[in-house]
């Protein structure tokens, strides 16, 4: 796939670079910190590209002291020499104008497979910079040319002389634009983790050299550097490592004449699948035709050896597609000339030819193993057999439901205190911990538009459980109702009753464990209310502050000290009760009149109560602090990271003990106000 040739004629200028200013969503998605962490994977994709072209090895990271980010390769380094049509050196072409790169120069141009856009990208960071800097090492000189908000300050020049070769980009995302300019490293070492895997001897490193960092230094060392031989074979085991698994990562590659496909996968014991799908190093999040078509074969293939080794028998149905892919891990990487990305954040791939590829495949390379190792074959059919009958069972128990609720007129659960309001948009619901603070909460609402559902005690963790199982669960059962989607097969998001659902528990350790076991049920059975933002954590106060007149809710022991010290009280002077008795200091402000001669100044009293559960405020207090639209504090559940997400879900809810055991360990020293 290499070529060599790769000179200022490769480089097209389609368009100017104005519109980005003007528009940066358009072009990076967004300005809010997803928008800001896209200016650094654009110019890391740049050094990919030149990886997958075989031209770099090394590729090294640096967020800086002053909150700049810079990025060098090895590569061969972006051209220097005149562009034929500008008149101007290639550099500055790809850095001041959007569509010029590489990737628009046909057959002889310096990229045969890419995901960035090499010109697109550079020029889209440059534009929403305060300043970068850009350095070309090549032909044994060093190429320097500096900018600001994506104009040139200065002509390129040469600056010295260099054994080196490779290009570094050195930029200050501008604050006018960006709702935020400071960098988290956990996003940007995610997004790297996965590029090593998927570009297999390429070494990758990031230094954290910020005085200010949003992360513990215990937590995230300042050097991070990843090189995995094993490619995405190692990635599979990466996002298997908390799981019990099913044999070794299994893989396989070929080269097609539409395109390079690779595949890795593995089995596990648990109940979810994590396929995860990329087109030129690019992740489809929302998949494509290459993962359609890895799912028909696997299906396929795991039946077929199934019937030829007698394993499924004659008279017995086929396995469907959802027992194959239960408990499995995937990944798949395709490579092709051409990709076609639906959606400007390129989030699914719509080459229908890389369905035919990958299917043709999977199908010849897993077949081939399977026959190989039929002692792993015979394993992994097994599992996918246990996958069906549950799927048998947990269909008759949500028939059963189904059947129930048709009996009874499709009567919502007894304990749910319904909203009036039928426009599913204008409503919300409350799952609320126990039957204290639901008689709270169904007292305190607005009844037109707020529903309350009670929950009793903690609910079933669903990580370690199917859905058969589920469904005998009472308390899961009726808040499935209770939504109106349905679950499993039946599952119809449209039905969804209420667009804004609510976990409302107690700001304890109790109320923290029954928040994640329904996370964790909603993450797993429920991904796409969280991906269409329907999913909020309430955030009750933590202390009610009374002076005089004045009332106070602090939601942070920060925020108590804070309004402490508006009104000139240190908080060690007082003693906090959760039954509220009035607490006074020697000094404090003076009545209005003013003290009288050698009198000692009044003093309001004060009060900080400490709330330990949603069920000790009275539905007044829980309406104003916790449900007014007007005053109320809510967190919206997103999935930013669901990769992220997936593996720590995996770990804390899972079955194996061994990594929770070790996430304890390593993080317990990070613990701040342990409530035991």
């Amino acid at each position: 796939m290499a070529t060599n040739k790769y000179t200022a004629e490769q480089i097209q200028v389609l368009e100017g670079l104005e519109p980005v200013r003007k528009r940066p969503g358009m072009y990076i998605g967004s300005t809010d910190t997803r928008g800001l962490h896209h200016l650094v994977y654009e110019i890391v994709d740049n050094a990919i590209d030149e990886a997958m072209a075989g031209h770099c090895t090394e590729i090294s990271i640096t967020l800086e002291a002053d909150g700049a980010v810079s990025v060098e390769d090895n590569g061969r380094g972006i051209p220097v020499d005149v562009h034929p049509t500008t008149k101007r050196p290639a550099l500055e072409v790809v850095l001041t104008t959007l569509h010029a790169g590489g990737k628009f120069g046909g057959d002889d141009s310096g990229y045969k497979v890419s995901g960035g856009l090499h010109g697109v990208g550079s020029s889209v960071v440059n534009a929403l910079s305060i300043h970068m800097r850009a350095e070309v090492y090549r032909d044994g000189n060093v190429y320097v040319q500096e900018y600001k908000r994506g104009k040139p300050t200065m002509d390129m020049k040469k600056e010295g002389k260099t054994q080196k070769h490779g290009t570094f980009i050195r930029f200050m995302p501008d604050e006018e634009i960006f709702d935020d300019v400071i960098f988290s490293m956990d996003m940007i070492l995610t997004r790297l983790r996965q590029q090593a895997y998927l570009t297999r001897g390429v070494t990758i490193s990031i230094m954290d050299a910020r005085k200010q960092r949003p992360e513990l230094d215990l937590v995230h060392p300042r050097l991070y550097r990843f090189h995995f031989e094993g490619g995405i074979s190692a990635y599979v085991a990466h996002l298997n490592e908390s799981k019990e698994r099913i044999g070794t990562p299994i893989w396989f590659e070929k080269d097609t004449s539409d395109g390079f496909v690779e595949v890795a996968l593995q089995y596990t014991q648990s109940f979810q699948e994590h396929v995860v799908s990329f087109a030129n190093n690019i992740h489809t999040a929302e998949g494509g035709h290459h993962l359609t078509g890895f799912k028909a074969a696997i299906t396929r293939t795991i039946n077929a050896y199934a019937r030829s080794y007698g394993i499924l028998k004659e008279k017995e149905e086929n396995l469907t597609a959802d027992d194959v892919r239960e408990g499995l891990t995937a990944v798949i990487a395709v490579r092709l000339r051409e990709p076609q990305f639906e959606g400007q954040t390129k989030g699914k791939l719509g080459n229908a030819e890389m369905k035919t590829a990958v299917e043709t495949v999977v199908n010849e390379k897993l077949s081939q193993y399977l026959e190989e190792h039929p002692s792993e074959g015979k394993d992994i059919v097994a599992k996918c057999l246990l996958a069906a009958r549950a799927r048998m069972a947990a269909r008759a128990a949500r028939d059963s439901v189904i059947r129930k609720g048709a009996l009874e007129g499709m009567t919502l659960p007894g304990k749910l205190a319904d909203c009036s309001n039928k426009d599913p948009a204008q409503c919300e619901l409350y799952i609320v911990e126990g039957d204290s603070a639901g008689g709270s909460a169904k007292q305190g609402r607005n009844r037109e538009f707020q529903a309350i559902l009670p929950l009793r005690g903690k609910i079933l963790n669903v990580e370690q459980a199917r859905l058969d199982k589920m469904l005998a669960n009472n308390e899961i059962k009726a808040l499935i109702i209770a939504l109106g989607v349905g679950i499993g097969e039946v599952k119809e998001i449209a039905k969804l009753r209420y667009h804004r659902i609510v976990i409302m528990t107690d700001a304890d350790v109790d109320g923290a464990h029954i928040r994640t076991l329904l996370l964790t049920l909603f993450f797993r059975y429920y991904p796409e209310l969280i991906d269409g933002g329907y999913l909020y954590i309430a955030q009750p106060p933590l202390y009610k502050i009374h002076r005089g007149k004045d009332i106070r809710y602090a939601f942070s022991d920060t925020e108590k000290e804070s309004t402490l010290k508006e009104w000139g009280i240190k908080a060690e002077e007082l003693e906090v009760t959760d039954v509220g008795d009035e607490q006074a200091p020697e000094e404090g402000a003076a009545d209005e009149e003013g003290p009288k001669k050698g009198a000692k100044p009044k003093v309001a009293r004060v009060n900080i109560q400490r709330y330990k559960g949603l069920g000790e405020m009275n539905p007044e207090q829980l309406w104003d602090t916790t449900m007014d639209p007007e005053n109320r504090i809510m967190l919206k559940v997103t999935m930013d990271d669901a990769e992220k997400a997936d593996a720590v879900f995996t770990t804390l809810m899972g079955s194996e003990v061994a990594p929770r055991r070790k996430f304890i360990q390593t993080h317990a020293k990070g613990v701040k106000n342990l409530d035991i």
